[in-house]
């Protein structure tokens, strides 16, 4: 099943999968990754057979190819010009309009600085204290190169400034579903405040009253990116508040193939991947625990516990492979 936006096709569809297959919810997965026509539900559609087809070692059906859009939908009609000797061919203007199509849809291609000077015009896309967050962290990075206190990589860099930047312009970082703080103002470690979940899930009513009792409206995630990112996931934990249920191991880690490099893609994005824990938590029926923190040890949920758990964890499943935990275990 899939979803669209009012912004539609501008930014893709979201999908939902009703099986528990990591097979096809990692296809799935692959859905938010895409742009430009490939946004298109029937673009999707293509994408979706293809990587199962990969996934599953089968071949793709012969009339595959048939589910996409053309490069212009809906062409006008252009009354070609004719030659000395009959032949026809297109007009200057033609050509113009050609060759600027081609130079749009290659803009995705262009390094991160040309991307930027090109589409100028759509920064009111975001607001001024976003637009200011990037140009500092332009500055920070300039000031570390020169200085030769360079940290992380250049890919990873490159790539976590344009997924901020296009978190910055999606709709769901808009309608305040979530917020994003960086840590120290690293792109290598951001704090992100999961604030909407499934209405009809009680996990939803447990934050209505989380802000009447605590006057906190949201989940605290903390994502921690190597300098291998994307090619390697990172590490993600709950801070606050302690949760029950929803795949949440001790120490705040997160029980999600996706979150490991079996299962990971370099074609994931972050939000992507915050989308994906919501509704992990809302299927694995999280709760909060609501005084937990009087009674346990306020560093239950700490770094060093939750990368424990999570090391163990993905040795379990090295050994015996991945399986989804019974609905009783949580």
């Amino acid at each position: 099943m899939c979803a669209g936006f009012e912004t539609y096709p501008g930014t893709p569809p979201v999908w939902f999968a009703d099986s528990e297959d990591p097979v096809v919810t990692n296809a799935v997965q692959i859905l938010c990754n895409t742009q430009g026509r490939d946004n298109h539900v029937i673009n999707q559609v293509g994408i979706l057979l293809r990587e199962l087809c990969k996934l599953h070692g089968v071949p793709e059906p012969p009339d595959l190819d048939s589910l996409t859009i053309p490069l212009h939908p809906f062409p006008q009609q252009r009354l070609p010009s004719v030659t000395s000797n009959g032949a026809e061919s297109g007009t200057e203007e033609d050509e113009e309009m050609a060759a600027e199509e081609d130079d749009s849809e290659g803009e995705d291609d262009l390094p991160l600085e040309m991307v930027e000077d090109a589409g100028r015009s759509n920064k009111d896309e975001m607001e001024t204290e976003h637009l200011a967050t990037l140009e500092r962290l332009r500055q920070n990075q300039r000031q570390d190169y020169l200085s030769g206190s360079v940290s992380g990589s250049l890919q990873a860099t490159d790539r976590l400034m344009k997924e901020l930047r296009d978190i910055y312009r999606s709709h769901s970082f808009k309608s305040n579903m979530y917020s994003i703080e960086l840590v120290n103002d690293s792109l290598y470690e951001w704090n992100i405040r999961l604030r909407s979940v499934d209405p009809d899930s009680p996990l939803h009513n447990d934050l209505l009253l989380l802000k009447e009792k605590e006057g906190k409206d949201s989940i605290l995630l903390n994502i921690m990116f190597k300098e291998t990112y994307p090619f390697e996931p990172p590490f993600v934990r709950v801070v606050y508040p302690i949760i029950s249920g929803g795949y949440v191991l001790v120490g705040g880690a997160i029980c999600m193939e996706l979150l490991t490099k079996q299962g990971w893609s370099s074609a994931y994005t972050v939000e992507a991947v915050i989308m994906q824990i919501a509704a992990t938590l809302v299927k694995g029926k999280a709760r909060i625990q609501f005084g937990a923190t009087k009674v346990v040890s306020q560093t239950q949920y700490s770094l060093a516990r939750a990368q424990q758990s999570f090391k163990c964890l993905v040795q379990i499943h090295e050994k015996n492979g991945w399986f989804t935990p019974p609905k009783e275990d949580g």
